[in-house]
């Protein structure tokens, strides 16, 4: 019987994780690797990802720094071709690069807003499968972990955000994770007779930096658990969807917010 501690290793296993450079990113680059991953983290902020990569070299993971835009399907395909050309595999695919809307009063709202917020969220993820499962497909296996939100399946309370000035995300933003966490569903489907799992993540409310800190206590009260989310907090989840121990999980949601969803 394999043990669990063989379950969660990843060692012997490469990933990529988009918008890995900051915040959530950051955080799961941080965690595949601290399983024995060799790690890439890319994003158009090519200097931040390579200096996140150093830092990360520091702390005893194989990690490199790349610039891509997501949205730009010439760029993914170099980025999956340089990863493959260096390492001879893909196993982990982590599309989390994204982008919030700030259109609140759609009556006034720039459609080119929305079709961009599409183009960050949706499309981006789309093109990073789309690369990863080129690789994954003829070996049988990989797992491929989408990026959604509560706020795909959960609209914005209004309420929340009385009293701040603070820019919450719009129904651009909503739609988008929506269409995120649908997609992953119908490529579990596309992918599963291969041996590739895709699951998404979908964080609740953890702050970044330049949240208001009354906005950040009215969170922590807001929720079953009444403590304030953390980037760690996404580090086991990433963990579990990306390792054998999540081999028999895929198509799923897995929400971390906890248990703003619940109420």
């Amino acid at each position: 019987m394999t043990t669990t501690h063989d379950l969660f290793d990843l060692s012997g296993r490469v990933a990529v994780v988009t918008g890995g450079g900051t915040h959530l990113g950051r955080a799961m680059a941080t965690a595949l690797g601290e399983m024995g991953a060799v790690v890439y983290i890319a994003s158009r902020r090519k200097k931040l990802c390579e200096q996140v990569a150093i830092a990360l070299r520091d702390a005893g993971i194989d990690c490199t720094g790349l610039g891509c835009d997501v949205t730009v399907e010439s760029d993914v395909d170099a980025l999956v071709k340089s990863v493959v050309d260096d390492r001879g595999q893909l196993d982990i695919m982590v599309c989390n690069a994204g982008g919030s809307s700030t259109t609140t009063y759609i009556p006034d709202a720039d459609i080119e807003e929305f079709r961009n917020t599409l183009d960050t969220n949706v499309t981006s993820t789309y093109l990073c499968a789309q690369a990863a499962a080129r690789v994954m497909i003829p070996k049988r296996s990989g797992s491929i972990i989408t990026l959604g939100s509560i706020h795909g399946f959960l609209s914005n309370d209004k309420r929340f955000y009385d009293g701040f000035d603070f820019k919450r995300s719009g129904p651009p933003y909503q739609a988008a994770k929506g269409a995120v966490i649908n997609l992953t569903k119908s490529l579990a489907v596309e992918f599963g007779e291969y041996g590739v799992t895709v699951n998404c993540l979908s964080p609740g409310q953890i702050p970044q930096e330049g949240t208001p800190s009354q906005m950040v206590l009215r969170a922590r009260e807001s929720q079953p658990l009444r403590r304030t989310g953390r980037p760690d907090d996404v580090k086991g989840a990433v963990v579990l969807l990306a390792s054998p121990a999540g081999g028999w999980i895929t198509g799923q949601n897995l929400v971390v917010d906890g248990g703003w969803s619940i109420w």
